[in-house]
């Protein structure tokens, strides 16, 4: 017949709306090499995400922005079952590994405005 070849791009793609789909996730890291962790849209779904893909198996590392106030851990552990369950589902690949890089965390604006109005009541 012949061979199917699914792209890193795809899977990152597959792994990056499956760990936006997390609650708790507020974005996606550009990485280490970016300097600073921005969150960036829905529109790079692959960015943040770094895929190695072999024949029958891939690994996967998402550097991910987390909301504050939620428990990290939590968080990591749905985005590993997440990704894993969505990238063996749509492209029958064994993933091996979902590393998860903690990049950032992102304070909402009524976070912050509760905040700077507490310490001018403190003064």
């Amino acid at each position: 017949m012949g061979t199917v070849k699914i792209s890193e791009e795809v899977v990152a793609i597959i792994a990056g709306i499956a760990a936006m789909d997390v609650p708790g996730v507020a974005g996606m890291s550009g990485g280490i090499a970016g300097g600073i962790a921005e969150i960036l849209g829905r529109k790079n779904l692959s960015k943040g995400v770094k895929v190695e893909v072999g024949d029958r198996e891939a690994a996967i590392d998402l550097y991910i922005i987390v909301e504050y106030g939620c428990r990290i851990p939590d968080v990591s552990w749905d985005i590993q079952e997440r990704v894993k369950k969505a990238i063996e589902t749509m492209t029958g690949l064994n993933v091996i590994e979902v590393n998860i890089h903690i990049q950032g965390v992102n304070i909402d604006k009524d976070y912050r405005k509760e905040s700077s109005e507490d310490a001018l009541r403190l003064k």
